[in-house]
């Protein structure tokens, strides 16, 4: 065993503090971007203010400073608990609710150009959408809420679910695994105080599950006809049909090359179907899904 020796050796004295350290680093990466997409990032920049302040009266052995700063240090812990209960909260659901080893939820080519096909169609109609993409975060919970459809991605089906005053119509669709998961499902609400105030209850639900989960959500507005899209606690209002792909493309990590526009005939040619049909199924049971009623 004595040839064991040498790597032992060069273990303990290379590769151990290389592998100490990065590991350390990766942790504290990945714990600043979950910090970052809420707003306990404040939080970061509140105990790195008082570390500088705490290594300066190290410095200059100011004694009394210091005293008062280990005096206060268990009541700031309990004090920043109980203030920022909130972002810690989503943070630690967020660590609950994803999945290292997840099956792909990436949609193909097409059924990305279906959905944002579906998306100019509704915007012209002024009609409402919300659609939620998940990447890595398990959202059963508000899959297992809504109806399940398990349906094949089609503009012309995204459409009649949203076109339409049916109980589907006024909460969220999920795409997940290539396919329409479920429609009708209630979204949690943003607890952001500085959203815009022209935002109706879908673009806050829509801010509130990108708090919640690393979920991308696709936005319409019944109001202006505006294209947007939420992740990572952050909305992007009022995009073009090409910036909507793209982002879409990019934060669903799809293996596309180039890009492709969405057909304005295929466009026309299901705002026509649409039209034509029944008026009978705006009045099918005029309501919302669970009492929830999203921006009109």
């Amino acid at each position: 065993m004595d040839w064991l020796s040498p790597l032992i050796g060069v273990y303990s004295k290379f590769i151990s503090p290389i592998l100490d350290i990065a590991i350390l680093a990766f942790l504290i990466y990945k714990g600043y971007q979950l910090l970052a997409k809420t707003q306990a990032v404040q939080l970061i920049k509140g105990a790195g203010f008082l570390a500088l302040i705490y290594g300066f009266a190290y410095i200059f052995n100011l004694t009394t400073l210091i005293w008062i700063l280990k005096f206060l240090t268990p009541g700031l812990f309990i004090a920043i608990a109980l203030i920022f209960q909130p972002e810690l909260r989503k943070i630690i659901i967020k660590l609950g609710l994803t999945e290292i080893f997840s099956p792909s939820n990436k949609p193909r080519t097409g059924q990305l150009e279906a959905v944002v096909t579906a998306a100019e169609i509704l915007s012209e109609l002024r009609r409402g959408m919300l659609i939620v993409f998940p990447r890595r975060s398990n959202i059963n919970r508000i899959i297992e809420g809504g109806t399940r459809i398990n349906g094949e991605i089609s503009s012309t089906l995204i459409v009649t679910v949203f076109q339409f005053d049916g109980p589907l119509h006024d909460a969220a669709m999920v795409i997940r695994n290539g396919k329409i998961a479920a429609a009708g499902c209630v979204l949690p609400l943003s607890e952001q105080q500085e959203i815009r105030k022209s935002f109706g209850t879908r673009h806050r639900a829509a801010l509130g599950m990108s708090e919640e989960s690393d979920a991308v959500i696709l936005i319409v507005s019944e109001e202006t006809g505006a294209i947007s899209i939420a992740f990572d606690s952050q909305i992007y209002y009022d995009l073009s049909s090409n910036e909507i792909l793209q982002k879409l493309r990019s934060l669903l990590d799809s293996s596309i090359m180039g890009e492709s526009k969405t057909k304005k005939e295929e466009v026309a040619e299901v705002i026509e179907d649409t039209e034509e049909a029944p008026e009978a199924a705006t009045e099918s049971d005029g309501g919302s899904s669970e009492g929830t009623a999203l921006e009109r």
